[in-house]
């Protein structure tokens, strides 16, 4: 097996790697015909045969170099006893956590027993999927999953969590660290079923300012990391800060993380230059781009090929893709990359 672990042992091709967040999902129909026989989106994610059929999907379709399992962050919460729903057109809700006394309904650890089918669509796909082709297992990082938490649904500026933390530090505290060790198990879970690379998604990370960062965020991801390690220490872990405005190298030093996934905001070039030679790169194609196609496209793929020239980079988006994405402006971006 290479697929895209051949980065992270120094061997960097001449064109790189390629997946992309949220390949599998609404942009193709074959996935929403298959999304249309369940009944809600959680019952999807814990459908193994379902799971299995959709994760493979992009990878008949457009050959990529990896696969990402198809779940979702919020296993996590619903696995830790919190109620988790999914509302059409709206996004995730859950049962709002607006107390520090509202902790004590969520377990104490993980129900891994909830989470088997994750890992049975996991051993599915690594047995379906060609030798070359990397499978990837993920959890939401511990931040970004509290702010889902605390405050119900997904919100602009993660101000509910934020609050709750200022106001409440210790009970926060007790959370992230369950929500830490809650992560350790399912990350390692995925890994044991298959997973040969997995992806810490910190997608609400930004807005924070540096002391609250470092203590949400850098401090837990490398708590995470230290713990996959020490139980797999060949399986590399790529996290994605994303919209962090401090240093990046100095995220990477500290959580030990082997790869460091970029939005579509950062300076690739700039970003590149102040990181280790081996540190891999993943992402900064802007997925408007992508569906605009085009000349836009042709000129967004080559500023990325060429400032990661020589150097270990997976070629993915600044996040997921959006649904209203031509197909052939995806085909047309993997033959500019594979050339």
């Amino acid at each position: 097996m290479d697929g895209l672990r051949g980065l992270f042992t120094g061997r960097v091709k001449t064109r790189p790697p390629v997946w992309l967040m949220r390949q599998a999902g609404r942009y193709l129909p074959e996935y929403r015909e298959v999304r249309a026989t369940a009944p809600d989106f959680l019952s999807f994610c814990y459908t193994p045969e379902l799971a299995i059929e959709v994760t493979l999907q992009p990878i008949r379709r457009f050959g990529f170099d990896a696969s990402i399992i198809f779940s979702d962050i919020l296993v996590i919460p619903d696995a830790l006893g919190q109620r988790v729903r999914f509302v059409e057109g709206e996004g995730p809700r859950l049962d709002a956590i607006e107390t520090p006394e509202a902790l004590t309904a969520l377990a104490a650890k993980l129900d891994e027993e909830e989470l088997q089918p994750v890992y049975e669509a996991l051993r599915g796909v690594r047995a379906a999927l060609p030798a070359s082709t990397s499978l990837i297992g993920f959890c939401g990082a511990p931040w970004t999953l509290a702010t889902y938490m605390i405050a119900g649904q997904g919100t602009p500026d993660q101000a509910p969590a934020r609050l709750f933390a200022y106001r409440h530090r210790e009970a926060f505290a007790k959370l992230i660290d369950t929500l830490t060790e809650s992560c350790i198990i399912h990350l390692i879970r995925q890994i044991d079923a298959g997973a040969e690379i997995v992806q810490i998604f910190d997608s609400w990370a930004g807005p924070l300012p540096l002391s609250e960062f470092d203590a949400w965020c850098v401090e837990p991801v490398a708590r995470i990391t230290s713990a996959v390690r020490a139980r797999h220490p060949h399986v590399p872990v790529i996290a994605f800060p994303r919209a962090v405005a401090g240093s990046l190298r100095g995220f990477v030093d500290r959580t030990g993380v082997q790869a460091i996934s970029l939005d579509t905001a950062a300076r690739l070039a700039e970003v590149r230059v102040g990181l280790p030679p081996q540190i891999v790169t993943q992402g900064n194609l802007d997925p408007l781009v992508l569906i605009a196609g085009g000349d836009a496209l042709d000129r967004a793929v080559d500023d990325i090929l060429a400032a990661t020239d020589g150097l270990p980079h997976i070629f993915n988006l600044g996040h997921g893709i959006l649904p209203q994405t031509p197909i052939p402006h995806v085909e047309r971006m993997l033959e500019r990359i594979r050339g």
